[in-house]
């Protein structure tokens, strides 16, 4: 991800509809190789992403009027496309969740609170700059993800598919929000630099309660469950943790003259496109997305 900064990637967005993900049949209680802290984690953003899909669409129509460039309003389109879809498959992962007997409601309740509240009561600017930046947040996750073989090597199939389908995503329209922050609301500097950092708390802070929350769910007792953390925190942040390598790539948003396209796109996205194109079935694509993984 260490690209000269006059060098732009970029990925077709493409709105691909009706994938099926086959989680119903296939998704195991503990889908990360029966590890319930790393699967839990992961449920903990999965539970975030159909709420916080439609936030983003919001925070970004609130600009689309103002949108005078032809490219820029197709890309909108397409965002806006994009993730209605990621929302309605995440909400089938979240029914899953329901009918293992997570308190998926109540959890969802508060997070929808809080972005009705945002949207109602603070400037479109702090909403635009928060999507761009949870926008930067997930295309690094999707690199962390899926470059190395080694990080997902234990999780089911099928799961690994859909996040897969959802990393290819973040990578075609990961400058969308961030074009709009910066050339329609020309947000200022300082919004954009605070909305990255408050990101980028509420991001893992919830995550991890969440996380909690569930293990308690599960029938882990306090003991287990901080047992579970010390032992997991390191895997997600420690000096080789999954989310270590975004450091470097996180802190050019601080940059002034930064652009999400400065960054190389995943390096197996063609492999995962292709492989679509060839059979239609998106576990095959996610399979060969992860098997190209170094």
């Amino acid at each position: 991800m260490n690209a000269p900064l006059n060098v732009q990637y970029s990925a077709d967005m493409q709105v691909r509809k009706n994938l099926d993900f086959q989680l119903e049949q296939h998704m195991p209680r503990f889908w990360f190789g029966g590890h319930p802290f790393k699967t839990r984690v992961f449920d903990a953003l999965s539970l975030t992403f159909p709420d916080g899909e439609r936030y983003f669409i919001s925070s970004v129509r609130l600009y689309r009027d103002q949108i005078t460039d032809p490219e820029l309003q197709a890309k909108v389109k397409d965002f806006i496309l994009q993730e209605a879809q990621h929302g309605i498959a995440h909400d089938k992962m979240n029914q899953i969740l329901i009918d293992q007997g997570m308190p998926v409601d109540a959890m969802i309740g508060e997070m929808k609170s809080r972005f009705d509240y945002w949207l109602k009561h603070k400037s479109p600017e702090i909403n635009i700059a928060i999507t761009a930046a949870s926008e930067h947040l997930t295309a690094l996750m999707a690199e962390c993800f899926y470059a190395q073989k080694e990080t997902l090597a234990e999780v089911d199939p099928y799961v690994r598919a859909l996040y897969a389908w959802h990393a290819i995503e973040e990578m075609e329209h990961r400058d969308v929000a961030f074009d709009v922050m910066q050339n329609v609301a020309k947000v200022p500097y300082a919004v954009r630099a605070r909305a990255l950092a408050l990101t980028s708390v509420m991001m893992y802070g919830f995550t991890l309660y969440r996380t909690n929350i569930m293990l308690k769910a599960d029938g882990f007792n306090k003991r287990e469950r901080i047992k579970m953390f010390a032992q997991g925190m390191p895997w997600l942040f420690g000096k080789k943790g999954i989310l270590s390598s975004m450091k470097k790539p996180y802190m050019d948003w601080y940059k002034r003259d930064f652009h999400p396209s400065q960054h190389p796109v995943l390096a197996q996205y063609p492999v995962w496109v292709e492989t679509l194109e060839k059979t239609g079935d998106p576990i095959q694509a996610g399979e060969a997305l992860w098997q190209a993984g170094k």
